[in-house]
């Protein structure tokens, strides 16, 4: 009788292996670990039978039964640490002959990177760069500028009045509004800098009006602000000459014309020399040869005397023009509201 359930011993093990070899999910190796090693299974039956077996039936069977029971435990194990193992490596599998996908990653908008040039082009020549608020007053942005009170650009037509007003130092009350320039901060930085110097301003300003191609309620301005001794035109055209040949890689030239501004006298209008055609005349110029920039003059000696400088004690000279418009011209773009639309499409291009 022993030998019998030596036997079937024997076979339950050989027909475990043969089993679990051939498992190829985790299921149906489960199946197999209660129909070989459950509760109800043959070798659990044999286990079962020792107590009424003779003592040395049990001496030979007990250890041959538990060493099986154990070879197949360890064999399911295997079997289970091996299908985890290559299901975690079909989830984690990579072809390594496909193409790479391409990674997409952030970058400077195109407004900043076009700042950022002027900024290194400025500063390269010896110029601080000047920040302001963004939301100011009336005398900053108007009055101390030399722009009389019944101005046009005062009115609701140009200007986003705030409704709330603020109480000065002597407890006045003034208006408050988006500043429609960065000119604003040439009297802020004079009231607590002693010429000379030379400064740039770059930042946002805001404008009440209708939007369309080439205007925009919401754009960035740059303004450029020398004072000295004996600053003159000729030091702005050389500086506006050497900026633009710069930032456009190609050498322009500046021609200044005669205008009006509040804030200076006399004032100009410059353009430069076509980027398109160097000046021969082309459809960009409208063959003229020259390509509107922005406007420029000589301080107004009021907006010195309202920063505290004595009158006629020093001269300089003030230009700016809008980021935008220069990015238009660089990169060829011909809608101003692409800057502003967020549309990924347009900013991945740059």
């Amino acid at each position: 009788m022993a030998s019998d359930i030596k036997k079937a011993i024997e076979k339950i093990k050989k027909e475990a292996e043969e089993m679990i070899k051939e498992i190829k999910e985790l299921d149906s190796l489960e199946r197999i670990r209660v129909q070989f090693l459950g509760r109800k299974s043959d070798l659990i039956g044999i286990l079962k039978q020792l107590k009424d077996m003779a003592e040395e039936e049990k001496k030979s069977i007990g250890p041959l039964a538990n060493r099986v029971r154990q070879d197949v435990f360890t064999l399911i194990q295997k079997k289970k640490n091996q299908i985890e193992l290559e299901k975690d490596l079909e989830e984690e599998w990579i072809d390594v002959t496909l193409p790479g996908k391409e990674k997409y990653s952030g970058h400077q908008h195109i407004i900043t990177k076009v700042q950022r040039d002027i900024e290194n082009i400025f500063t390269f020549m010896g110029f601080e760069i000047a920040d302001g608020p963004e939301m100011e007053n009336e005398w900053y942005n108007f009055s101390a500028l030399n722009v009389p009170a019944d101005h046009p650009a005062r009115d609701m037509q140009d200007t986003f009045w705030i409704k709330q007003k603020i109480k000065e130092n002597n407890g006045q009350e003034t208006r408050i509004l988006p500043r429609t320039q960065t000119s604003n901060v040439q009297v802020r930085f004079m009231e607590s800098h002693k010429p000379p110097f030379k400064i740039i301003v770059p930042g946002r300003v805001y404008r009440n009006e209708a939007t369309d191609a080439v205007h925009e309620h919401t754009f960035n301005q740059f303004e450029a602000l020398v004072v000295g001794k004996d600053v003159s035109v000729a030091n702005f055209k050389h500086i506006a000459k050497i900026f633009f040949s710069e930032f456009f890689g190609k050498d322009l030239e500046i021609r200044i014309r005669p205008s009006y501004f509040p804030f200076t006298e006399p004032s100009f209008e410059f353009d430069i020399s076509c980027t398109v055609c160097g000046g021969k005349g082309c459809k960009s110029c409208k063959q003229t040869g020259w390509l509107e920039i922005g406007g420029s003059g000589m301080v107004n000696q009021q907006v010195f005397e309202n920063a505290g400088y004595k009158r006629n004690e020093w001269q300089g000279f003030a230009w700016g023009f809008g980021i935008e418009r220069l990015a238009m011209m660089k990169y060829k773009i011909d809608d101003i509201r692409l800057f502003m639309s967020g549309d990924l499409r347009f900013i991945k291009q740059f």
